[in-house]
Formats: structure tokens, sequence, C-alpha cells
């Protein structure tokens, strides 16, 4: 990103500055625009005009922490206040000219992840005689794009989480094979291993879920609850790596299995119906794509939904369809969600995003999700780059 970029996507969405408040920490984005270790004790508001350089209002006692930064390749030169009135007049004068800005900010709280700027702050400025918009296509836009370098060892990640996958299947059939059945635990510690060996790093631990496990979309296993695979077993397995550092992009997969040679009918049935789900939605992104038509989280998220229910699954629906993939230290990233359901994402399907499409269904006994990863590619479109489940993993 650099500033005059930025700008330009401010102009388009017909937003005069961009006003980023941070107190004690609140404001991740802001971090991420400014990185580097501060400690911060009083209000501070970074001003991003799309027509002037960025300024950064900042108490005199926080004011040595932001001496010397640079935006985007540009420099940020400090404004300081000290008493609590000032802070307006300053603000006024830092904005003067403008009307439309943006905040961290989402109406009715339907976007959390970017609802940080608190409902006293946003009054302040409408005091002030702004408008307020949300700068949720802003904050993408700035820190979820992918750079190509992190884009290059997303791939090579996603090349060597899929051989590791392959590797545990493989580990289970084996031991089946011989009689001897393995415990979830054991098969999450060979994956974590194999991690390390390809100098892969992850976040938290994946997942392996035999049976009704598999019917937890956020279970884990255990030494202190050993469960094991045995023949005639449904088993999922969920893993993500990427390359060490924050700057890099997880690859983040889910594949399903069945510890036989004939899968059962229901089994069948649902993982089909997940699979068409994970399908319709990757099919919406393209063909928004080629038409050159905007298009958003949540309609993402109701193209898959809309199968799972036709097949009259509603009732095994536990989540929404997809998260972010962004540079950052969580698997879970900073730009558009495939969400209609735990919130209305409005985000819109920005050139260098990436993201997962991970339906899936929860029965009692036992549950499917399969997950991809899409990488939207400014000329191509949306590309998948993961491997792709098409048919039941057989380990018998």
């Amino acid at each position: 990103m650099n500033l005059p970029d930025l700008q330009s996507a401010m102009r388009s969405q017909r937003i005069d500055a961009w006003v980023l408040y941070d107190f004690r920490a609140s404001n991740f984005v802001l971090s991420r625009l400014l990185p580097g270790k501060r400690w911060t004790t009083r209000r501070v508001y970074l001003v991003i005009r799309a027509d002037a350089p960025p300024r950064v209002l900042v108490h005199g006692i926080d004011a040595a922490q932001f001496q010397d930064l640079t935006l985007a390749g540009a420099p940020v030169e400090p404004k300081v206040y000290l008493g609590w009135p000032q802070i307006a007049a300053d603000l006024s004068s830092l904005l003067a000219g403008c009307t439309r800005i943006a905040m961290e900010y989402a109406p009715g709280c339907a976007l959390p992840v970017v609802s940080i700027a608190d409902a006293g702050t946003i009054e302040m400025m409408r005091a002030l005689g702004f408008e307020v918009v949300s700068s949720a296509n802003l904050v993408q836009h700035a820190i979820a794009r992918w750079s190509p370098e992190s884009h290059r060892l997303h791939l090579d990640a996603s090349a060597r989480v899929a051989a590791i996958k392959d590797q545990a299947f493989d580990l289970i059939r084996q031991s089946l094979a011989h009689n001897k059945p393995i415990l979830e635990h054991e098969v999450q510690a060979f994956i974590h291993d194999r991690f390390k060996q390809e100098g892969l790093e992850t976040a938290d631990e994946v997942i392996v879920a035999v049976n009704a496990h598999a019917g937890d979309p956020h279970y884990g296993p255990s030494a202190a609850n050993p469960t094991p695979i045995r023949k005639g077993d449904w088993v999922l397995i969920d893993l993500w790596a990427r390359h060490p550092g924050e700057d890099n992009i997880f690859s983040d997969i889910t594949w399903v299995a069945f510890a036989g040679r004939e899968v059962p009918a229901r089994h069948r049935e649902v993982f089909t119906a997940v699979k068409a789900a994970r399908d319709a939605s990757l099919a919406r992104a393209v063909d928004a794509w080629q038409r050159k038509q905007p298009i958003q989280g949540w309609q993402l998220d109701d193209a898959s939904r809309e199968q799972l229910i036709g097949a009259g699954f509603e009732k095994f629906i536990r989540h929404r369809t997809g998260h972010s993939l962004s540079q950052g230290p969580a698997v879970h990233g900073l730009g558009m969600n495939l969400d209609n359901l735990e919130t209305h994402d409005t985000r819109d399907m920005l050139p260098g995003l990436g993201f997962t499409i991970e339906p899936g269904l929860y029965l009692p006994d036992f549950g499917v999700r399969l997950e991809i990863n899409v990488y939207v590619d400014p000329a191509k479109g949306p590309v998948v780059t993961s491997c792709i489940q098409d048919d039941i993993v057989l380990l018998g």
C-alpha cells in the first residue's frame, strides 16, 4: 500500500478523511498502520485526508512516541494537545473543509470487528458537524490485501499443508491396516511435527475429530480425552499453517475421510450437500468478478447457505461460510468474511484479498466441513490457492 493508492480508494468512496481513534491501544488498525512498540496512555487521533499528508493528534505526554513516523511511505507530522477542550478544536482544524469522514464504526454494530470507536467519540465527531461512515472497506484495503511475496509464500505453504494432510490420512490408513487403532491426539501431534519439519508455524492446535467429535466445529483432541480411530469411523481434519512471520498468510483447509471402503449413505448425502454449498459460493464470487459486479461477504455466505437449506439441512448449520485470510497474528484475518449469519458483512470483495470458503453441517453423530482458500487476483479474479476435496477420502 502507498498513500496515493489509499487516498484514491478514499475518493472512490466519497470519503474526505479517515480518522482513526485510539485509547490505550484500543485500535488494532492504527497499530498496523503505524507499527512499532509504544505505550500510550492518552487519546490519539490519526487523521488521513484524501487531499493532504497524514497527521496524528497526540497528547504531550505521549508525543515522543510519535516522532519520525511514516504511513505508506509518507511522513506523519504530529500535532500535540494538552487539555481536553483542545481536542475538538484541533480536530476541526485538521479536518477543515472535510464533510464525510470514516471511522472504525459499524452502524448498529452489524460488523463488530470494525466497531472500535466508542459511541461518545462518534457523538463528538457528529457534534463537530461531520458525517461519520464506516471505515470497513478502507481497513481491508489498507491492511488486509496480500503482497506479491505473501501470495508466493502462501502458495508454497498450501502445497506443504496439502501434503501433510495426505500424510496424516495415510498414517491413519496404515495404522488401521495393521489393526492398531491410532488416537486423535496422536494424529494431531504428527501434523504439528510435520509442520516444524517443513519450517511452518501454526496458531493454536489443529483439529482431528472422529465421529461425533466432528459434529463440534471447534472440537480439540487431547491426551486427557484419548479417542481411538477405528475401522468404520468418520474422520475430520482441519489444519492450518504458514511460513513464519506476521506478513505471511495461513493455508487453512479441512478434509473428511471414512475408515472403510463403502461410505454410509447418510454421510455421503451430507458430504454432497456441503460440497455443493462450497462450490456455489465460489461460483458466485467468480461470476460477480467476470460480470464486473461488486459483491459483498454476506452475499457469498448466502449463496452457500441457500444450498444447505435447500437440501433440508438448515438445523445442522452452526457457523458462517468463511473468514478472511490476511497478514497478522491470527488465522482469521482482517478483511471480508463470508458472513450473513453471525454478522452482516457488507465489505466488498476487493482485488488482493484472501478468504476461506468452508461451509459445514454438524449432526449428532458426525460432521462435515470442506474448506478451501481463495485469493482475489487483481488480474484473474477469485482463484483457489489450496487443494480441493471432491470426494470422501477412503482409509479402508
